[in-house]
C-alpha cells in the first residue's frame, strides 16, 4: 500500500480486518510483526521523534481531560508541539467550535467531540493526517458537516488517510481506497474504477401496479429478471437501455429509480456477506 502526497486515501474492511492495527503501525504506536513501513522515507518504529510533528492522529476512541473546556483542551494539545494559544483558538474556528470554546468537553455533542478531536490532530499543521472512523455514530447532519471539513483540509494540501465503514463516505471523499480483510489488501484503486470493474447488473424499479408482473416478464421474454415486492416492480439487467426504452414506450415510468453497482457491492463481493462481530 502506498499513499501519495496530497491524496485522500481510504482503508475499508469488515470488523477485525486490520484497519486500526495498520494505522497504529504506520503511526508508530505499534511494532509490526513483519514487513516494512516507511513514513516520509523513515521507519516510524521505534517511535521516531523526527516524523511525529509532521503527522496528525485522530484515534478511533478519543479521550479528553475532565473539566477542561474546548479552548483549554486544544491549547493543551497545541502546547505539546510548541504552538501558541492564538493558533489553537483559530483552529476552533476552523472546525466550527468557536461558540463552544468555553464549554467543557463532556458537555459537547458527539459531532462536536469529533470535530474537537480533529482540531487537536490538526493544531500543529501536520502534513499527513490519520483519521480512524471519524464519523462513527454521528447523525447525518454531523457527518455531512464533517465531510465538508475534511474536503477543506485536503484542499489545503494535506494528505489524509481515513478508515471508515461507510461506503458512501469513501466514494464521495477518497481519491483511492484499499479494501482489506484478514490483514491483506484485496483490491485498491479509485472508487469509480473499482465499481466499473465489478460488471454488476443494473436494478431498474418502478412503482408496483404500473404493470402486472406476468406482463412485465413477457415483455422481455425471460431475458430480464423481474421481481415485485409489493412496493416496487424491479427489473435486473446488464443492458438497461432497452429496458428503459420499452418502459417509456408503455408510459410505465412512474416511481422510476435506477441503481447501478456501488462501492458497497465491490466490498461485499471481495469480503463476503457473512456477519462479522
Amino acid at each position: 500500500m502506498e499513499v501519495e502526497a496530497g491524496e485522500f486515501f481510504g482503508i475499508l474492511g469488515p470488523n477485525g480486518a486490520g484497519k486500526t492495527t495498520t494505522l497504529e503501525i504506520i503511526e508508530g504506536l505499534r511494532q509490526a510483526d513483519a514487513g516494512q513501513v516507511r513514513l516520509f522515507g523513515s521507519s516510524p518504529w521505534p517511535r521516531n521523534s523526527a516524523v511525529l510533528p509532521r503527522i496528525g492522529v485522530q484515534l478511533q476512541a478519543s479521550s479528553f481531560f475532565e473539566r477542561l473546556t474546548a479552548r483549554e483542551q486544544i491549547r493543551t494539545f497545541a502546547s505539546l508541539y510548541g504552538v501558541g494559544p492564538k493558533k489553537a483558538d483559530e483552529m476552533l474556528d476552523v472546525v466550527g467550535l468557536s461558540d463552544k470554546a468555553d464549554t467543557r468537553a463532556e458537555k459537547l455533542s458527539g459531532g462536536q467531540m469529533q470535530r474537537l478531536s480533529i482540531a487537536c490532530a490538526l493544531v500543529h499543521d501536520p502534513e499527513l493526517v490519520f483519521l480512524d472512523e471519524p464519523t462513527a455514530a454521528l447523525d447525518p447532519q454531523a457527518r455531512r458537516n464533517l465531510w465538508d471539513l475534511l474536503r477543506a483540509i485536503n484542499t489545503q494540501g494535506r494528505t489524509i488517510v481515513l478508515t471508515t465503514h461507510y461506503m458512501d463516505e469513501a466514494e464521495i471523499l477518497c481519491d483511492r481506497v484499499a479494501i482489506m480483510d484478514r490483514g491483506k489488501i484485496l483490491q485498491s484503486g479509485p472508487p469509480a474504477e473499482l465499481v466499473r470493474g465489478l460488471d454488476a447488473a443494473t436494478h431498474i424499479a418502478i412503482e408496483t401496479g404500473v404493470l402486472p408482473v406476468e406482463e412485465a416478464r413477457r415483455m422481455f421474454d425471460g431475458t430480464v429478471e423481474v421481481d415485485d415486492d409489493g412496493v416496487s416492480l424491479t427489473f435486473v439487467t446488464r443492458t438497461p437501455a432497452p429496458v428503459l426504452a420499452t418502459l417509456a414506450e408503455r408510459n410505465a415510468l412512474r416511481g422510476l429509480s435506477v441503481r447501478g453497482a456501488t462501492l458497497e457491492d465491490v466490498f461485499l463481493n471481495l469480503t463476503g456477506r457473512e456477519y462479522r462481530a
